[in-house]
């Protein structure tokens, strides 16, 4: 069902003309690699982020998100196509997504959006800079521009509609591909249709459902050149590796926090020009005046351990790996959005049911989450279906590393965990239980209670709902034995 857009309080466009029956845009804005801790709104010293600090205070935040598979592939092939890895066949990096499988775009282009993807795609089985992924692979995004994998922010080439021989960015990555995603929104909003859609008849442009996909704070751990001169002003200058504040989980071993110290510093200036390109784009989004009808949805594909527990970049159950930013918000405000935090569980399967119920276009069967649009509010919501939303959510997240990794200062094991709406996290290696974290009163893991008796019935009942994730989503994974005998 279409929503009402009122784009001014009066309830008249800024023109004058009547109000019109339309359904809201979505951007989503996909950062690589950015964990969730790294904010001036969640405490984090080391970093500025203005512009995304006010993103967050102006909408819902996700405190309690996760990366369901905390790598770039899993993630990402859960996220487009609404299964969880085990069940689309992207279980590992690089992976591929089976071109015959629908992915987000395809409900929104049934409801009449306009869909585009720019930036970093990493579903067409390659690590090469310089892959090229085919029109058919492109997950039915109506426009494409991107490429399959970089991690070299000064040299990004990228390929796509009107453009399949590969092009050269110029600039650092962020800031130019953030230039063409304005570029695009600038183009598709300044055209008028009269075709009946979900806009209504004559409504002005086709709504749009876009992404852009950046691959910083991804190592290597390089900030913008340019942008970390003049542009940011005296007051940023760059945070110098001996002046990063460590977390209190970070080993005091003189080679991990000089490695810690080095790369966060790097990392913070990422995060920084990440923020500053943020801000650009909300303010382009004011310009063409579509801020106020639509959805910002921000977040990533995982975290970075940064030395948290001598743990280096992604696929480890520690909070520093799994836990994401995601916030939603109307940047132009809307007099029935939700602001503040909310504690649900949003996985990277909830993000596709909850991006559309944003729209009020129900997610189609074969997509596996759980839409947690009732938490952000919007237009023509109905509060007792709203209410009873809330009262179904799940209460808790199931969370996978499915093959054995081998990469260097990572978990060199398979494993599954689940996290708790009530702060609990239980982590299990093939025939082995292994963490079990109170993170309400120890947020940096540092005492592993798996192995205490005095907290054996919150194993076990963490246990109960990690095998009952495990059957629900048809995974094969072997758990331990954990009864207690005398």
């Amino acid at each position: 069902m279409a929503t009402q857009y009122n784009s001014s309080p009066d309830g008249s466009s800024p023109s004058g003309a009547p109000t019109i029956d339309r359904r809201p845009n979505v951007i989503w804005i996909i950062a690589d690699q950015l964990r969730a801790q790294a904010f001036g709104y969640r405490g984090d010293p080391n970093v500025r982020t203005p512009n995304i600090d006010n993103l967050a205070r102006r909408g819902m935040r996700f405190d309690s998100a996760v990366a369901g598979a905390p790598w770039c592939c899993p993630f990402r092939g859960a996220l487009l196509s609404g299964r969880y890895p085990h069940n689309n066949g992207v279980t590992q990096t690089p992976g591929a997504l089976d071109p015959s499988l629908p992915t987000i775009a395809a409900p929104f282009r049934d409801a009449g959006y306009h869909t585009a993807w720019i930036g970093k795609w990493h579903l067409d089985g390659s690590n090469s800079s310089r892959h090229y992924v085919p029109p058919e692979r492109r997950g039915g995004f109506d426009y494409w521009l991107g490429y399959e994998n970089n991690n070299a922010q000064e040299e990004c080439f990228v390929y796509g509609t009107g453009c399949e021989s590969a092009e050269r960015l110029d600039g650092y990555e962020t800031d130019a591909l953030t230039d063409r995603f304005m570029a695009h929104l600038h183009e598709h909003t300044s055209r008028r249709t009269d075709v009946e859609s979900a806009a209504g008849p004559g409504s002005g442009y086709q709504p749009f459902f876009a992404v852009l996909s950046v691959q910083p704070p991804h190592s290597p751990y390089v900030a913008s050149g340019s942008w970390a001169g003049a542009a940011r002003g005296p007051a940023y200058d760059p945070i110098k590796p001996t002046d990063v504040r460590l977390r209190p989980n970070v080993p005091s071993v003189p080679w991990i926090e000089e490695k810690a110290r080095l790369d966060g510093a790097g990392y913070a200036m990422m995060v920084e020009n990440l923020d500053w390109n943020v801000g650009r784009l909300l303010d382009e989004m004011r310009r063409l005046d579509v801020d106020r009808e639509t959805w910002v949805v921000f977040f990533s594909d995982h975290g970075d351990m940064l030395g948290s527990h001598g743990q280096w970049e992604k696929s480890s159950p520690w909070e520093e790996s799994i836990r994401v930013p995601f916030i939603v918000a109307r940047v132009g405000g809307h007099q029935t959005m939700k602001v503040g935090s909310t504690d649900a569980l949003m996985n990277h399967v909830d993000v596709g049911p909850t991006s559309l119920g944003l729209c009020g276009i129900a997610a189609p069967d074969w997509m596996a989450g759980y839409d947690y649009s009732a938490r952000c509010g919007g237009d023509n919501r109905d509060a007792e279906a709203d209410s009873a939303a809330r009262r179904a959510e799940p209460d808790s997240a199931y969370l996978q590393q499915i093959p054995r990794k081998f990469h260097a200062h990572s978990v060199n094991r398979a494993w599954r965990a689940v996290v708790t709406r009530d702060g609990w996290k239980y982590v299990c290696t093939p025939g082995n239980d292994w963490l079990l974290h109170n993170l309400n009163d120890d947020p940096f893991e540092q005492a592993n209670l798996c192995y205490d008796s005095v907290f054996h019935a919150q194993k076990e009942r963490c246990h109960a709902a990690l095998a009952a994730w495990i059957e629900k989503t048809g995974d094969s994974f072997e758990l331990p034995e954990i009864t207690i005998t005398a």
